[in-house]
């Protein structure tokens, strides 16, 4: 073998590298255990898969079943199923997968660190992820800032309430290339919210303090609560609009985590489910199964409780100071 030839059977991450994400799992494991949280494991393999307008699962067809199997995006539906049985705090820590995904901060299969604790509201989920990420990282508690004020801050406009027009116009001025599908019609805000945010406002993220993105639009709620924010004007109408209990970590740039305050009614979640579903089909997706026994769970009784799930691999990649997560896995895709 030609002496600059690295063998194939070695992975992209160096044995130094994998004790020091070991060391960082311990510390993990170490917090959660010192605050009671029972660590669990549910099934990797399920019938259940959560129904994300952006996420695409891997199906697997299993002999003797006529329903395909999905291979977990996240261990959502079944930890809730756990809290619905009676679990008060419980945390796991396991592979996922997500067809299609695949980059320096990506790869199809990777680990996601998951928690939920019974009781706790919309602040005491951020204030929990801030004191996490603090005792990881060392880098100070977390800057919480809501959705409307970075974009206020950055790009001078309201996400909730400002015109896809003015989205584009903005986009224009800053020569952001921006898709060609995206149009100026009100189903398009979300695709404007979203693009603006990751080139306009998340790079700048994080890079002294950790920083905590709340109040998401209520069209991005997903698995959250929602809640009607009205704010007071004293020679205008007030101004009142829809946002998501749902929370985000960033740090130098990169989102970490992703928080609810947990919706707890599964018929809102029902029909959060089939509108997704006409999303993905008018984005050209196939549809993903409606029904699910976390829907049976909810009707029984889901407790008030806060979620969070965190990209394992992307906490060592920021502790450790790499740029590319082939440096914190042993084998991505193209050897595994």
């Amino acid at each position: 073998m030609p002496k600059n030839c690295k063998p194939s059977f070695l992975p992209t991450a160096s044995l130094e590298m994998l004790h020091a994400r070991a060391a960082i799992v311990r510390l993990v494991r170490q917090f959660f255990d010192s605050c009671d949280f029972l660590e669990v494991e549910t099934p990797i393999l399920s019938r259940d898969t959560v129904v994300d307008r952006h996420l695409e699962p891997f199906e697997v067809r299993m002999p003797g079943f006529a329903e395909p199997f999905y291979l977990q995006t996240s261990p959502e539906f079944a930890m809730k199923r756990l809290l619905a049985a009676g679990a008060t705090a419980i945390f796991q820590i396991g592979h996922v997968f997500r067809a299609g995904d695949r980059g320096k901060m990506h790869n199809p299969e990777f680990t996601m660190l998951e928690w939920y604790r019974v009781g706790d509201c919309y602040e005491q989920g951020i204030a929990f992820l801030s004191e996490f990420c603090h005792k990881i990282l060392c880098r100070g508690v977390a800057t919480v800032v809501t959705l409307r004020q970075l974009f206020a801050q950055h790009v001078g406009l309201d996400p909730h309430i400002a015109s896809c027009e003015l989205f584009q116009e903005f986009a224009f001025a800053n020569d952001l290339v921006f898709p060609e599908s995206f149009g100026v019609l009100e189903n398009d805000r979300d695709d404007w919210i979203d693009f603006l945010f990751s080139e306009a406002i998340q790079p700048k993220l994080g890079h002294t303090e950790p920083v905590i993105v709340t109040d998401y639009p209520a069209t991005q709620s997903q698995l959250a609560k929602t809640r009607i924010v009205v704010e007071k004007r004293e020679t205008d109408q007030d101004l009142s609009f829809s946002v998501a209990e749902r929370f985000e970590l960033f740090v130098d740039g990169i989102e970490l985590a992703n928080g609810y305050h947990e919706l707890l009614d599964a018929e809102i979640l029902q029909q959060r489910i089939f509108e997704t579903n006409l999303r993905r089909v008018t984005d050209g997706k196939k549809e993903l199964p409606e029904s699910h026994r976390l829907l049976e769970a909810m009707r029984y009784g889901l407790p008030p409780c806060c979620g969070t799930a965190l990209g394992l691999d992307r906490l060592v990649m920021a502790a450790l100071k790499t740029s590319s997560i082939d440096d914190v896995i042993p084998f991505p895709q193209e050897i595994a």
